[in-house]
């Protein structure tokens, strides 16, 4: 144990296992079922339920037949024919996520946030107020229980590869504590490709080595598996078969994008069509920045065509902006741009970078009509009468190929 001088000249002990990773319990379908408690133990995929729709989370209960994330919409439902698809609602993962982070916050102020629904905790400082780690997990999930009626799995280590791979064993709903002295117990049986970086082509090589598991690996011979995988992914591979991992949790990090994109249900090649998409999607990311606060430098335009070519066009504003009309008259530009007509377009995505925040912002040069105003008056709107109350008269003609019957 590591010991530090605490106020008052007293001495403080930090424990060996300090960090901690909470993982919510199938976040997205969680947050359904308590909108709509009809969903309740019943298999449940988040996503587009279209032919090229994607599972971006599914319910236990649909796990059980093998649906998992990024999975396919299709094969989902050959799999679990009786899986029951809800579009995803940000704006209700987000306010869980902001309650959930509240809580973490209330044990520590060291919190890294991965996702909406996952984050890094750092306990060390924290041990005198709520007791040792695996009680300070404990109490974390109590009061995210409490204040959430979610689940969450916790993972508690001696440092933060450890406690993911923790808290991926603790699911779902519980708890997997990693003592100092416990590791090569804990890791050992583990199979490889558990480890961060071992992907399909990475395992392949190793099963045709007889590396299957954890041990094997911290087992093999450093110039067996420079040899097979180069040096930089051995030495890594090496590092994390030993539960090494010298990481420090990194409280807060500021987004650097904020983007929305839409595959449609069938390409779309009409001019028209592209534009009122950008237009929606430009008003996405708009009412994002300004809820998040926020005001972006660099407008992106994304296009995946018929053929799966991806091609990216960015621009640089003056001014930063969290205006609708200003990212939809730069993806207009940039879309007119490209050097060929009649696209056939499978993706659109906008998007926002170079974030600065709000306040240090310059202020926006004033435009004729006062969009912004007008902008903001529809987050007003939304936020007392729902999502999608208000929006541009433009958007009301939808061609078929769009996501929604209405924005």
């Amino acid at each position: 144990m590591r010991r530090r001088r605490g106020m008052m000249g007293s001495v403080a002990t930090r424990p060996p296992e300090p960090i901690l990773h909470v993982d919510m319990d199938a976040f997205y379908a969680s947050v359904e079922a308590l909108k709509d408690p009809s969903l309740a133990g019943k298999p449940v995929a988040v996503g587009g339920s279209a032919a090229r729709g994607v599972v971006m989370s599914a319910s236990y209960e649909a796990r059980r037949h093998g649906v998992r994330s990024a999975m396919p919409s299709v094969r989902a439902r050959r799999l679990c024919p009786e899986l029951i698809f809800v579009h995803p609602d940000f704006d209700a993962y987000r306010a869980a996520s902001n309650q959930i982070r509240q809580v973490m916050l209330s044990f520590t102020p060291v919190v890294e946030p991965l996702s909406l629904d996952e984050a890094f905790l750092d306990v060390g400082g924290a041990v005198r107020l709520f007791g040792e780690p695996p009680e300070i997990a404990r109490k974390v999930r109590a009061a995210i229980l409490e204040g959430t009626s979610l689940t969450a799995s916790v993972g508690v280590a001696p440092n933060k590869f450890l406690a993911k791979l923790a808290s991926d064993a603790a699911k779902p709903d519980g708890i997997v504590h990693v003592p100092a002295d416990g590791v090569r117990a804990f890791l050992d049986p583990l199979p490889v490709n558990a480890l961060w970086g071992v992907g399909e082509r990475t395992h392949e090589v190793l099963l045709r080595l007889g590396v299957r598991t954890v041990a094997e690996l911290a087992a093999t011979s450093p110039v067996v598996l420079e040899r097979a995988l180069g040096d930089q992914s051995s030495r890594h591979l090496g590092t994390l078969a030993r539960g090494e991992d010298d990481r420090a949790v990194v409280p807060y990090d500021a987004p650097k994008s904020v983007s929305h994109e839409e595959t449609f249900e069938r390409d779309v090649d009409d001019d028209d069509e592209v534009l009122r998409e950008v237009l929606r999607l430009s008003h996405r990311v708009a009412a994002r920045l300004r809820a998040d606060g926020y005001r972006a430098r660099t407008v992106t335009l994304k296009i995946r065509l018929s053929n799966f070519t991806t091609l990216t066009r960015s621009r640089t504003l003056p001014d930063a902006t969290d205006s609708a009309a200003d990212l939809h008259r730069v993806g207009a530009e940039l879309y007119a741009s490209l050097p060929f007509a009649r696209r056939r377009i499978r993706l659109l995505g906008v998007a926002g970078t170079g974030l600065v925040p709000a306040g240090a912002a310059q202020l926006a040069r004033y435009r004729a009509g006062r969009w912004p105003d007008a902008e903001r008056a529809l987050d007003r709107i939304d936020e007392r009468f729902g999502r999608g109350s208000a929006f541009p008269a433009a958007l009301l003609r939808r061609g078929p190929a769009g996501p929604f019957s209405r924005p």
